[in-house]
């Protein structure tokens, strides 16, 4: 019963929304004959432009309410009652004088481009409104989970979670597929046969670039939930071997190598380092994590430093310090909860939140523990982490 009446409700927003169309089409045509009739009688009297204005106007009213599609069939409308009525001679279909030509061509364009514009934000806001009802069916069913448990600690939980899921859509989700939708949506329009406008190949290739960067962005996003889901599942598996650690930071410079071109990197390296039985690919994923936020927070001049030193019996000491504005006393803890941000932060860099929550899950994995310690000079910020050993 329940498919049955899912479909019979799709039968009926599609019927409506047939109905929406049909009434677009409708009220583009009455919009446009209206202007006209009104118009008409001065038509010697009135020029061309404040009926190229008028006429305009109505398209607008129809991309916002009804869609691209009335508001073409209203520019079209606009333009040959523009020309039919209102440029001389009148009651053809031919421009005389050439001034006139340049106010049809310009009446034409402008309305196009309103047109699809205007279309083009209502459509966005509904885009928008939709998402943020998903957002919040989402979280009345997280809630309600909660509920079961502990009502107060539920509440608490959900309020924290619905403002994390809220940030995460609107800055890691919303972002990169708005921009591959938009990239993507002029692709193809460039290549349709109402095309409104040409690119050129190197055009098409920035735009092509900017999709990639945009999806792996989003890859990176989901990638990173599902690694922390596994971590707090108690499910990420290590693959412990005797490992040195100069290769593991080797290995994390390697892969940190682009987006620390022209960076100085100073390591510090404590004589007979002892073998560590780790995660060799997990620990240059954290020491990788680090870098990144050392080079995303701190000046490009600035060098980034990476020291190791066996701190006690059994236990080695990793730390990466930059020499930017530092993480605040009271944020120091609340640094490695997921998609936290330091909103007052000066760096216009953009993280997703995940990076820091995920080095730690995989640090208490091999069973040592990560935070941020003061710099003796004062600046910057300067991460720690204690990694055991290992049993032989």
């Amino acid at each position: 019963m329940s498919a049955i009446g899912a479909l019979y409700s799709k039968l009926e927003m599609a019927q409506f929304g047939k109905a929406n169309k049909l009434l677009g089409y409708l009220a583009a045509i009455f919009g446009i004959g209206l202007i006209t009739l009104a118009l008409a009688p001065f038509q010697t009297h009135i020029n061309s432009t404040t009926v190229a204005l008028c006429l305009l106007l109505v398209v607008l009213i129809v991309a916002t309410a009804a869609g691209s599609r009335p508001a073409l069939l209203a520019s079209v409308l606009g333009v040959l009652s523009f020309n039919y009525f209102f440029l001389p001679p009148l009651y053809t279909l031919t421009i005389a004088d050439p001034q006139n030509w340049i106010a049809f061509a310009a009446f034409f364009i402008t309305a196009m481009i309103a047109g699809q514009l205007s279309s083009y934000a209502r459509r966005r806001a509904d885009e928008a409104q939709m998402q943020k009802k998903k957002i919040e069916a989402l979280y009345e069913e997280l809630k309600s989970a909660f509920a079961k448990a502990s009502e107060a600690e539920a509440l608490r939980q959900s309020e924290k979670l619905k403002t994390a899921l809220l940030d995460a859509v609107t800055h890691d989700l919303r972002t990169p597929l708005t921009s591959i939708k938009v990239l993507a949506t002029a692709l193809l329009e460039n290549e349709s046969e109402h095309q409104n406008l040409e690119l050129d190949l190197q055009s098409k290739k920035e735009f092509l670039e900017t999709i990639v960067k945009e999806t792996n962005r989003l890859n990176d996003f989901i990638e990173g939930l599902v690694e922390l889901a596994q971590i707090e599942a108690g499910a990420f598996g290590l693959r412990l071997g005797w490992e040195e650690i100069p290769e593991i930071i080797e290995a994390a410079l390697s892969r940190a190598e682009r987006m620390l071109k022209g960076r100085r990197i100073k390591i510090n390296l404590e004589e007979n380092l002892p073998l560590v039985r780790v995660d060799s690919k997990a620990l240059a994923e954290v020491i990788y994590t680090l870098l990144d936020n050392a080079a995303k927070y701190s000046p490009a001049e600035a060098p980034i430093e990476i020291s190791v030193k066996q701190s006690q019996e059994g236990i080695v000491e990793i730390a990466v310090a930059d020499h930017g504005p530092g993480v605040p006393k009271e944020f120091r803890e609340k640094i490695f909860d997921k998609f936290f941000r330091i909103e007052k932060s000066e760096s216009k860099a953009k993280g997703m939140g995940l990076g820091l929550a995920i080095a730690k899950g995989i640090i208490e994995a091999h069973g040592g523990k990560i935070w941020v310690a003061e710099r003796a000079e004062g600046s910057g910020a300067r991460f720690v982490f204690l990694i055991p050993i290992g049993d032989e």
